[in-house]
């Protein structure tokens, strides 16, 4: 289900048949609502009374809070993560980096949203911040839904900023290897900038249905 989520195969807003989600992963209901229920509290989903659950939506407000906000977390996260890490965790960052690459040359855009977003996932780990964390990976749900476009290059500079994404990968784990704090934020800046502009992809009428319905063509203010 999170997988679905974040690569785009339950739209943003998209109501969920819960029969059908029975069906699909030979659950009854009772499991199924508490599954529900988990990735309400995480922020996978949105539970409304009486109108059961529905992916959480990416409205107007949702994004311009996530891109108004991204760059700070990033930034406290890997500053972090350059002063805790371990050693176990670096060796986990490193292999999260080798699936991203292989994801790069041969795999599908899912395929690279969701080794990026665990390459992330353990960068918040290393910072180990109670406080920061829920917010980080809440963020990094929508960065991957936001991040389906940019794991489809349709030109040359598209696919320019995935090879240097990479880069930008490598140089992460090489600062936070050596803790070097002030490297790594300055790293997190340079890497959110490759993606600020994937928002005018994301909100712009493309050739790519990204399912957003009514929530981003109304939703709140920009």
């Amino acid at each position: 289900m999170r997988a679905s989520i974040l690569t785009l195969d339950y739209h943003p807003g998209s109501d969920l048949d819960e029969v059908a989600i029975c069906e699909r992963f030979g659950l009854s209901r009772t499991p199924v609502r508490e599954v529900f229920r988990d990735l309400d509290g995480a922020g996978y989903v949105e539970l409304r009374e009486n109108k059961g659950a529905r992916v959480a939506a990416l409205s107007h407000t949702t994004l311009r809070d996530f891109f108004l906000v991204a760059p700070m977390i990033y930034s406290a996260i890997l500053r972090l993560a350059a002063c805790n890490a371990t050693a176990a965790q670096i060796t986990q960052l490193k292999a999260a980096q080798n699936a991203f690459t292989a994801a790069l040359r041969q795999g599908s855009a899912a395929e690279r949203a969701l080794t990026n977003s665990r390459f992330h996932e353990i960068t918040g780990e290393m910072a180990g911040n109670v406080y920061l964390i829920p917010s980080f990976q809440r963020l990094l749900i929508d960065h991957a839904r936001i991040g389906m476009t940019f794991y489809q290059p349709k030109n040359q500079q598209m696919a320019d900023n995935l090879a240097k994404a990479s880069e930008h990968h490598e140089a992460i784990i090489a600062a936070i290897e050596a803790g070097d704090e002030d490297a790594a934020a300055a790293l997190a800046e340079a890497h959110w900038a490759l993606s600020r502009d994937e928002i005018g992809r994301f909100v712009l009428p493309t050739p790519l249905d990204l399912g957003l319905g009514d929530d981003l063509a109304g939703g709140g203010a920009s």
